[in-house]
């Protein structure tokens, strides 16, 4: 009895407090739901919210479901509209505990792999998309326009997924100059470079900071030393500065910047290999020709980095067999409609390439494929400059230094037919060498103080003993520039039209500038300037008459590929056939038996007396240049609209472009 009394008392007692237990209520805020409260659903607040001083927030309760469409729907285009239908619903789904689940997997997708040849122009070794090295490039209608030996000239005339082991290359230990020496790298440890287990950085949208030892090191190299001289016409220092943070979440970009790290330091340092910075290479490669099939990519990301690769590929010692993004760089940046009025990446992008190419066609003797007249350059010097932005004034000096590479690749081998025509184009060419030095001459009277020497000394005033005037350049810009000018005026004298080089007036024109530029890179202490400095300079050497001055100027050049890694190597040899070393044996025998014989003398009164030099040698033949009046052959077909167009096999023209650029001042 007492049994079910207490049965019937425990029953009212679970009846009653399931009748005061709250019901459960469907509209009630989302804090309240989070705090696990039951909410009293007041608008436009709870009452709990109100208590706690906490956002009352409301919301919508998803229920997902999977949806699958056989035939999307297709609309044609049309001249007014670009309609892309996008299936969001995956990604909304995948931001709520469990939604994504309710989606079927999907299909993978396979796509063939085109068959490459490898004798065509701007075509990939099938080779890279399969493994970690990438087949050399066989150009022959290239290599046919150079002359011998220029293939490995190249270089200084312009210029490997996923998992979280790394591991490292064993090399041979030595020290450098440079920054990244020996001393201040650690020593790579003991690896096989073709371990199939061997990865790289994972593809992942967002990831912290670097964490790899071996990323974190090329990932400085390349900012402290290739984005150094990429930004030297930069003032927002993409490169360096910006572009790091973006490659975090881009592993394209991010193994492009990896790749020129790499390859820097095996060139400064010998303790490293090209094998590592091959493998980032080929899988920055990979990485942007599968994104080119993609009509949907982001077409600045593929640009930017198209450039880094180019820069990798002019840091090679062989680029002519390894010129995959040259022309392809050039393509995409045209594609992305960036000229010398763009802002921002766009911009930066734009003058490292171009300023690569008209270093290189100086070196060749070529005309630049990118009309100048079609850069956009504001070239109205009444129209002031931001104070501080010597980049602007930097840009219009380029501009003319290509115009004047121009008229000098157009000089006419043979005469015409007539005595009239040949005067017809003698004074055509005449009117246009003065039409250049005016030009060149009006920049100089015009740029503002700060592009002008902060220090000029003469080599009897300074104890560096150099045979050269020492001119101090505070800004990199204006460094630069000035190296530009000097180059662009020894261009022009020795390209007058009537005027021979041994006249008095061009004599003197020439080597003022000569001896000027030679002092500017002989005391210069910024690597930044290097790409700029060695094609300048091999200008202005060429000038040079003083054994004394020819020395020291192969000094700088050996100086500059130890501290830098550029190649100089083969300037050596053109610049003694040009200045008549022809007989170094016999000039060395002579030099010694002149020390022996002549009593010693104070360096301080022997460095700078020519009557005390050696006579310099008599000029004899040199190898002629390339073929006059040639287009850049490199970049004649860098254009997406060309037959022959660079990533032939794998480039799909995207759906969206970037905005036009707006057009306006620096």
């Amino acid at each position: 009895m007492a049994t079910n009394e207490s049965a019937g008392v425990a029953a009212a007692t679970e009846s009653l407090s399931a009748a005061a237990r709250p019901k459960r209520v469907r509209t009630g805020c989302l804090t309240c739901r989070e705090r696990h409260l039951k909410c009293d659903e007041g608008l436009p607040d709870c009452q709990n919210c109100r208590k706690s001083s906490r956002a009352c927030k409301r919301g919508v309760r998803l229920n997902f479901i999977d949806t699958q469409v056989k035939s999307p729907p297709i609309t044609p285009p049309t001249q007014e509209w670009d309609i892309v239908f996008q299936d969001e619903s995956r990604d909304i789904a995948s931001e709520y505990r469990g939604g994504l689940g309710r989606y079927a997997a999907l299909p993978q997708e396979t796509e063939d792999v085109p068959d490459f040849k490898d004798e065509a122009l701007y075509q990939f070794s099938s080779g890279v998309m399969n493994t970690p090295t990438l087949a050399p490039q066989q150009l022959p209608s290239l290599q046919q326009s150079l002359p011998a030996g220029d293939a490995e000239a190249y270089p200084a005339a312009s210029q490997r997924r996923h998992d979280d082991s790394r591991e490292q290359h064993m090399h041979s230990s030595n020290s450098t100059d440079s920054t990244f020496t020996s001393q201040t790298i650690p020593q790579p440890p003991l690896s096989n470079y073709h371990n199939p287990k061997q990865t790289l950085t994972p593809p992942s949208d967002d990831r912290g900071p670097l964490s790899s030892p071996q990323e974190l090191l090329f990932m400085q190299v390349f900012v402290e030393e290739v984005g150094l001289w990429m930004d030297s016409l930069d003032p927002y220092k993409h490169f360096s500065r910006l572009l790091p943070f973006d490659s975090l979440h881009e592993p394209m970009l991010l193994n492009a910047f990896l790749a020129c790290g790499a390859r820097h330091l095996s060139l400064v340092n010998p303790a490293y290999h090209e094998d590592k910075a091959l493998f980032y290479y080929d899988d920055a490669t990979t990485r942007l020709l599968e994104a080119l099939q993609n009509p949907n990519r982001d077409t600045i990301i593929c640009a930017t980095t198209a450039v880094i690769l180019n820069v990798y590929e002019i840091m090679s010692e062989r680029p002519l067999q390894r010129m995959n993004h040259i022309a392809g760089a050039r393509a995409l940046i045209k594609e992305c409609r960036w000229t010398a009025r763009s802002s921002g990446v766009g911009a930066a992008c734009f003058w490292i390439n171009v300023g690569m190419e008209l270093l290189s066609c100086i070196r060749f003797n070529w005309q630049i494929a990118w009309d100048p007249d079609q850069w956009g350059v504001d070239m109205d010097f009444s129209r002031e400059i931001e104070y501080g932005r010597e980049e602007g004034w930097t840009y219009r000096l380029m501009y003319i230094v290509a115009k004047i590479a121009n008229f000098r690749s157009s000089v006419p081998r043979q005469a015409e037919s007539s005595h009239h025509a040949e005067q017809v184009r003698l004074q055509n060419r005449f009117n246009e060498w003065n039409r250049l030095k005016d030009w060149i001459d009006s920049w100089e009277n015009n740029i503002p103080r700060t592009m002008r020497p902060m220090g000029y000394l003469h080599p009897s005033q300074t104890s560096s003993k150099s045979a050269f005037p020492e001119v101090w350049l505070i800004k990199r810009a204006t460094i630069v520039a000035r190296m530009f000018y000097h180059m662009g005026m020894c261009l022009l004298a020795q390209t007058h039209p009537v005027l021979s080089t041994k006249t008095p007036e061009m004599n003197e024109l020439q080597q003022t500038h000569a001896h000027d530029l030679c002092g500017i890179v002989a005391h210069v202490k910024d690597r930044g300037v290097a790409s700029a400095a060695i094609r300048s300079l091999a200008i202005a050497a060429e000038c040079l008459t003083l054994r004394r001055e020819q020395e020291e100027v192969l000094e700088i050049f050996d100086r500059i590929q130890k501290e830098t890694g550029w190649q100089t190597g083969f300037l050596h040899k053109e610049l003694k056939e040009k200045w008549g070393w022809h007989n170094e044996e016999q000039y060395q025998q002579q030099q010694q038996a002149n020390n022996i014989s002549a009593p010693m003398i104070p360096l301080h009164n022997y460095q700078y007396q020519a009557s005390n030099l050696p006579p310099v040698p008599p000029p004899v033949s040199v190898k002629p240049m390339p073929r006059q009046g040639i287009l850049n052959p490199i970049l004649r077909n860098a254009d997406f609209s060309a037959p022959s167009h660079p990533y032939q096999s794998h480039y799909v023209a995207p759906i969206h472009l970037p905005p036009q650029p707006q057009y306006g001042h620096y």
